[in-house]
């Protein structure tokens, strides 16, 4: 197909974990009414972001927000990309990314590989290995409309993962995603549209809504990208002609210098 129509869902985030399932599932079912064939969940959308709020919110996959999200994309027959959840596994915890087709299947489960650990001074400090471990494998999937990659939120800044990913054959690359209001207004959209020009795909962002009362403030402003630098803000079409246009006229991948540089992976699979 040369087109399909992708919805990102930016929905409030509450302490209440079956009011967070409920509003999860309404958007989903919204969305699917109005045509949506890919539906993209923000991260963390069925408990508060923290470091002390992931044990108390963890779940083991399957489980309760899991056989929500695939009954949802079930019933609305969408690839459901369903942000992420605090998991536990083996005691351990993960912030985990599962997406689901059209039947209702798990496709793939992606734990988040690069870790938010920073300390910005005066502003943010921020350990999400005090309670997280990182994932160790990319994350790729097939629709009937093009290959998708996925990465959660920190993720977004790593340039090699996208590479890797745009080298897979991914034209889509999905970032459920929660940048603070220190972090949002300085590189949220910066880093999706270089994430976009670089490896000419199509870059889509899920973030909460922000609640200014929350101990942690996302930022908000989910976005769509696409590969010549332009917001997608008054259309959810994605266009894979055009992306082939773009691809054509600025030929990167047949000009990269493979005999001076690569990016590989280590590490096959999914999570």
């Amino acid at each position: 197909m040369s087109e399909f129509r992708l919805a990102v869902v930016q929905l409030q985030v509450t302490a209440v974990k079956a009011d967070n399932l409920s509003r999860a599932r309404r958007l989903v079912d919204e969305a699917a009414r109005q045509g949506s064939e890919v539906v993209l969940l923000p991260e963390c959308f069925n408990s508060p972001y923290g470091t002390g709020f992931f044990p108390t919110y963890a779940e083991r996959i399957p489980g309760e927000s899991t056989q929500v999200l695939s009954e949802a994309a079930k019933e609305n027959k969408v690839y459901l990309v369903g942000g992420s959840i605090p998991e536990e596994d083996d005691g351990k915890l993960y912030n985990t990314c599962t997406v689901f087709g059209p039947d209702g299947e798990l496709i793939l489960k992606h734990r988040k590989i690069h870790l938010f650990d920073i300390n910005v001074p005066g502003k943010i400090r921020f350990q999400e290995s005090e309670t997280l471990s990182p994932g160790k494998s990319l994350s790729v999937f097939e629709t009937p409309f093009c290959k998708v990659g996925v990465g959660i939120c920190y993720d977004m800044r790593f340039a090699e993962l996208a590479q890797l990913y745009s080298r897979k054959g991914a034209q889509l690359l999905v970032y459920p995603g929660a940048f603070n209001m220190t972090t949002g207004p300085a590189h949220w959209e910066l880093l999706q549209r270089g994430r976009a020009v670089d490896n000419q795909v199509y870059v889509a962002t899920a973030s909460p809504a922000r609640d200014e009362g929350a101990s942690y403030v996302a930022w908000g402003h989910s976005t769509v990208v696409n590969p010549w630098y332009a917001n997608l803000v008054s259309s959810d079409q994605l266009f894979l002609c055009y992306l082939a246009d773009v691809r054509s006229q600025i030929p990167i991948t047949a000009q990269r210098r493979d005999d001076l540089y690569t990016v590989t992976s280590v590490q096959e699979g999914s999570s």
